[in-house]
């Protein structure tokens, strides 16, 4: 049985688990670097190393289970993927479980959130990227990768940190007072207490590994200077999740680098530490 950080089966099945896993490996629309659907594989495989005790919640949340949901398949065009997705994520959220998520691409989390934002009164969407994602449509599908916070930005208390990157025909889009830019966070730590008071009770995170400056994540298709740094994205997230109720997250766009090891390892690091955070944070 593969289990994510090779924990024992008996923490790993679906009925004892409070954690679910999903992967959605889809990188059908990603324009410049590929690989993200790939990301799944090298995520779990490095995985295998993770130290389970995590020193500053002094816990090891994976004996409140992790289960690994299978792969569906991600065949079709890009409207085709985003029913998949939505539908897939409507039938998790029937049940009581955590619902966790990794990419592939960016895309894939406009199904999620749509699921979530219907399923959740007043959700706010949390979103740790690079970029704004704010177009109605790009290369001629509203399911792209550059469009994965637009309906977020209609539907949902959308709050976007960590931005250094968007186009002017965003702007129509944007909500500058819900938006953290990079370059005001990178000497002090301030703009934390500007982003809780935008958070609603129930919250959905959706994190872009672009949000961390390419010296410690070169592993993205659209990798941009200026990035957020480890602790930052820890610091912000810990108290996120001590003062609202996260009810899922998803971890998207890594594309794997061969001989290079850390880029997925971090990813593995920050999706058992978001877990931390929610059960002991």
């Amino acid at each position: 049985m593969r289990t994510f950080g090779n924990i024992e089966e008996k923490y790993a099945v679906y009925k004892d688990s409070d954690i679910l896993l999903q992967s959605f490996p889809y990188d059908g629309t990603s324009t410049w670097g590929k690989g993200s659907d790939s990301a799944f594989d090298a995520f779990i495989e490095a995985s295998d190393y993770l130290e389970l005790y995590d020193i500053e919640t002094d816990s090891e949340v994976f004996r409140k289970g992790i289960h690994l949901l299978p792969e569906i398949s991600l065949e079709g065009d890009p409207e085709e993927v985003y029913i998949k997705i939505y539908e897939r994520t409507r039938e998790l959220l029937e049940n009581d479980k955590l619902l966790t998520f990794i990419g592939g691409e960016h895309s894939v989390s406009i199904g999620i959130i749509k699921a979530f934002a219907e399923k959740f009164n007043d959700l706010t969407v949390l979103h740790l990227d690079a970029h704004t994602d704010l177009r109605p449509e790009y290369m001629g599908s509203p399911y792209n990768h550059a469009c994965a916070m637009h309906e977020a930005s209609k539907n949902t208390g959308l709050v976007q940190v960590g931005i250094r990157s968007m186009d002017s025909s965003e702007l129509e889009f944007f909500n500058r007072s819900k938006c953290i830019f990079a370059r005001d966070m990178h000497d002090n730590d301030d703009w934390i207490g500007r982003v809780l008071p935008l958070l609603g009770r129930d919250v959905y995170i959706s994190v872009d590994m672009d949000v961390f400056d390419p010296s410690i994540m070169p592993a993205t298709g659209t990798p941009e200077p200026g990035g957020m740094t480890w602790y930052q994205a820890l610091k912000l997230l810990r108290r996120v999740f001590a003062g609202s109720n996260v009810r899922g997250f998803d971890l998207v766009e890594l594309a794997p680098l061969d001989q290079m090891k850390a880029p997925a390892f971090m990813m593995v690091k920050l999706y058992y530490k978001m877990l931390s955070y929610k059960y002991y944070g």
